[in-house]
């Protein structure tokens, strides 16, 4: 078996590697297929990227990506894309995160915002608008393929290649393909030979972005848009409530999670109502009702969670199709890793199928599974232990040592660099694949 060459995981740019001759085929242009497309692209591989929608919108409204993303987003042409990022991104160095108790409104603990390294930076901004600069640079630095308004009728597969069929009829093949079109992927079928059904998580999540404008007009709320970028917090029985301001500003979101027990077939996003989210928070902090009035309704977004247990293998029978991000693990919020770690993905199959060639396609897909697996499964786990820590705080524990109740940044998470960890353990654990 050849091993193709091997690097220090410090590589910058893109198109630096030799040509693999792989073809790559990957499913969705969120920011998972995206960063798979761009990683693959950098790796040598020959990739386009087929997506359902047919133009870009700039939906959504926050989303997070810690440093351990910020870390591949900078290897992207030495930095160029995080200078991108940086301005449509919340600067939180002064401010840092002030968690308030639910009903009292008292700042219990001001947790301070790391400095972070330049090579790893973190970014919190609208989702819309930082996939609108990974989607160009993929697009037109990189001139990556990608084919909107078009959607996938089927995956194929057999031991030579893979590949999709569109709703047109037409037939693409690939040596691999990447399914990133999220937790209602197609491809879940073709990797796991049945229909998984989804689970109510019980909770549900009310979103909203909207300018400043009424919150400027207000002298309560106007504080939290007058001094540059602020994150509030307010936890409380089974909710949480979190406020931010961004582009020094001028812009406002908030997320608020809640139970919610409706039995639907999909996490999937409603108008939300703010007559609800008023009653909601009725015997809170009067200063959360004054920021959720200020909310234009069409603004406002009730997304429903639902659960899905844990999938036993992302890789199809022949090893040609790989389920990537939300189609594999989708995570709950509060871990706010799984874009993350969809962007993970991508580094590492990158990685793999170079380090594999082309002769060895299947056994690399195996190998990124296994180097993969056990660790998403431990950082989904922590959407569930930040929630429950939140919404089940003993606060008499808390008025002992306020710490407890802050945000968790685990260094195992945030110092982890998928690339060089991709490059270090790839050989052992292609060893162990081929041994069984």
């Amino acid at each position: 078996m050849t091993t193709n060459g091997h690097t220090n995981g410090h590589t910058n740019g893109a198109g630096e590697r030799a040509k693999t001759g792989i073809k790559v085929i990957v499913v969705g242009a969120g920011f998972g297929g995206l960063g798979a497309a761009i990683e693959c692209h950098r790796q040598g591989h020959d990739v386009e990227i087929y997506e359902a929608f047919p133009e870009l919108k700039t939906l959504g409204d926050i989303i997070s990506f810690g440093p351990n993303a910020g870390r591949i987003f900078h290897r992207w042409s030495n930095g160029e894309v995080t200078k991108r990022m940086r301005p449509l991104s919340i600067d939180l160095r002064k401010y840092g995160f002030n968690i308030h108790k639910y009903d009292t409104g008292e700042i219990v603990i001001n947790q301070k915002t790391p400095q972070y390294a330049e090579e790893a930076p973190n970014f919190n901004g609208h989702r819309g608008e930082l996939h609108e600069v990974v989607f160009n640079y993929a697009k037109d630095d990189l001139g990556i393929p990608i084919h909107l308004g078009h959607k996938i009728q089927t995956y194929f597969e057999d031991e030579k290649e893979a590949g999709i069929v569109l709703e047109s009829g037409d037939k693409i093949a690939a040596d691999v393909v990447l399914a990133s079109d999220g937790v209602r992927s197609k491809a879940r079928k073709s990797v796991l030979g049945y229909e998984d059904k989804p689970k109510s998580s019980g909770y549900a999540v009310w979103r909203a972005w909207f300018p400043n404008k009424d919150m400027l007009a207000d002298p309560e709320t106007a504080q939290f848009c007058n001094n540059g970028d602020t994150f509030n917090g307010w936890i409380g029985p089974d909710m949480h409530f979190l406020f931010s301001t961004i582009k020094n500003g001028s812009d406002c979101c908030w997320v608020l999670t809640h139970p919610d027990e409706h039995d639907i077939d999909e996490s999937w996003s409603f108008p939300g109502k703010l007559s609800e989210v008023k009653e909601a928070v009725k015997d809170w902090d009067p200063l959360c009702t004054r920021i959720i009035s200020k909310t234009p309704e069409e603004m406002l977004v009730d997304w429903k969670l639902v659960y899905r247990d844990p999938l036993p293998t992302w890789v199809s029978p022949s090893g040609r199709i790989l389920l990537l991000g939300d189609s594999a693990h989708p995570f709950l919020p509060t871990s706010a890793q799984g874009a993350t770690q969809a962007l993970e993905d991508g580094v590492v199959i990158a990685v793999c199928l170079r380090r594999g060639g082309k002769g060895n396609v299947p056994v690399s897909v195996r190998a990124h599974e296994k180097i993969r697996y056990d660790r998403v499964r431990e950082t989904q786990k922590t959407g569930e232990s930040t929630r429950d820590m939140w919404h089940k705080t003993d606060w008499e524990k808390v008025k002992q040592n306020p710490e407890i109740i802050q945000f968790p940044r685990q260094d195992w998470i945030f110092e982890f660099d998928a690339e060089k960890n991709a490059e270090e353990t790839y050989d052992d654990v292609v060893k162990e694949i081929l041994a069984a």
